[in-house]
């Protein structure tokens, strides 16, 4: 599996970071790591299509990715 990295605006507190976690924990076929304010690490088996399933899972939660970093 390949790490990604995320920056992710509009995190503020502890409840976004779980926000954000429990949306990324949805997401089948990604393992998620740390998930702290503005950032999230996870892993996404190589050639996988996720990452549009993990933005899309983030920014439902109401959140915006603005960077992605493999």
């Amino acid at each position: 599996m390949a790490t990604t990295t995320l920056t992710v605006d509009g995190m503020s507190c502890n409840h976004c970071v779980r926000s954000v976690r429990m949306a990324l924990d949805a997401v089948e076929g990604i393992t998620v790591g740390e998930v702290g304010i503005g950032k999230v690490s996870l892993d996404i088996p190589p050639g996988s299509n996720r990452i549009g399933d993990v933005t899309a899972a983030i920014e439902n939660a109401g959140y915006h990715v603005t960077a992605v970093q493999s």
